[in-house]
């Protein structure tokens, strides 16, 4: 794994360790820059963080391999936030004050993104996150009113919002699955909490039945209470709003208690990990951004060379979206090295930021450009199913209405 070099390097034409510095437009002369990766490596959730470092790995080798902004390599500095809001903050500062870094992927949790948002926008660094879906994060807090501001223009997502997965999920349940009453969780973080709520606007508006709701820590894992909840309820699916670390159990321990229901979530449950922690998870639904990679003509170089490089951790649910993330901030150095005469500026770091929302290329994912609030213009979304001990799809498309 390539990590950023020893030592401060200034964002003008100097070599890597160990190189002559030559002049700044001379010939062989290269500008080290760092993408820098803020994830959970581990704890819970290190299944999906390992995939996004290992693939914006993927895009940096690539990108350095084809030479694809000439007189820049690039390298990466993976950072561990445990998913929680408190170390992603401390690695939010810890990347600003590199001054090799220019620009972030990441993080995984909207309530991390959150604690980070402003640090990386006063140093305007670009950050892109390849899986917050939490949707005041871009529109601001107000956005369910109708009045959308973007707080921070810094920040860019490469997934698209709750504000279209939950209400996929409701239609789904109402129109193709034929579930009219839900039991609603959600273990009252950032995430959870929003797709929850808004998978129960939509619900509730196709003419569905909310049961019950419960609210779950993200640690708990005996839900025998709320096993008793549901059985009385009357429910025809449950859905939680939260991920796989609880929901598998939350399932398991449902099914074990003779709820044989299925248990609907958002991207945060989508993992290989649901089932590995839930062996009587069939049946069980859930909603992911875009569409599936492995069905994209678009992903099948990438899926291959991920597998090439040996990586120990699959690339997971979000694999392609940090690819895309990493190739989005590459493509806007890009872009700022051939306005300056093949060099980074001083101010690099805002002119990438300007050049990031500006970018539109094919990538892994399909199309990769961003809106006037930083959300990605692919709004398409999938249902799965686990079906023999696998995640299958069941449907792919756009919310409707």
């Amino acid at each position: 794994m390539s990590i950023a070099v020893a030592g401060a390097l200034s964002l003008s034409a100097c070599g890597s360790r160990g190189e002559k510095k030559a002049e700044d437009g001379a010939a062989g002369s290269t500008t080290t820059v760092t993408i820098g990766v803020d994830a959970p490596l581990t704890g819970d959730l290190s299944a999906l963080g390992l995939g996004i470092k290992n693939s914006v790995d993927l895009a940096v080798k690539q990108a350095n391999a084809k030479n694809e902004v000439p007189g820049v390599k690039f390298e990466i500095k993976a950072l561990d936030d445990t998913a929680k809001p408190a170390p992603g903050q401390q690695n939010a500062t810890n990347l600003v004050a590199d001054k090799t870094v220019i620009g972030v992927v990441g993080p995984l949790n909207s309530s991390v993104a959150q604690s980070m948002q402003q640090i990386f926008n006063d140093a305007n660094l670009v950050q892109i996150s390849p899986a917050n879906t939490g949707v005041a994060l871009s529109q601001g807090e107000a956005w369910a009113t109708g009045k959308k501001a973007r707080p921070f223009k810094s920040y860019f997502r490469t997934a698209t919002t709750d504000a279209v997965q939950g209400p996929f999920a409701a239609q789904y349940l109402v129109n193709e699955a034929k579930k009219k009453k839900v039991f609603l969780i959600d273990d009252q973080k950032t995430y959870g909490a929003g797709l929850a709520g808004t998978f129960k606007g939509e619900f509730t508006k196709l003419g569905g039945t909310i049961v019950g709701e419960e609210h779950v820590n993200p640690d708990d894992r005996d839900f025998n209470a709320i096993v008793t909840k549901v059985k009385s309820s009357g429910a025809e699916a449950i859905y939680y709003g939260g991920e796989y670390p609880a929901a598998g159990p939350l399932s398991l321990q449902l099914k074990e208690g003779g709820v044989n229901i299925p248990l609907m979530g958002g991207d945060g449950i989508q993992s290989g990990d649901f089932i590995k922690l839930n062996p009587k998870s069939q049946g069980d639904l859930a909603t992911a951004v875009g569409l599936p990679v492995e069905q994209l003509p678009s992903a099948a170089k990438f899926i291959a060379d991920y597998k090439a490089a040996a990586y120990k951790d699959a690339y997971e649910t979000y694999g392609g979206y940090s690819y895309d993330s990493a190739w989005a901030i590459i493509q806007g150095v890009k872009t700022v090295v051939a306005a300056n005469n093949g060099k980074l500026p001083a101010d690099a770091r805002a002119k990438v930021v300007a050049a990031v929302q500006a970018i539109s290329f094919e990538g892994v994912t399909g199309k990769v450009s961003f809106d006037e609030y930083g959300d990605t213009t692919n709004k398409q979304l999938t249902v799965y199913a686990v079906k023999d001990g696998k995640w299958a799809v069941e449907k792919s498309g756009t919310l409707a209405g």
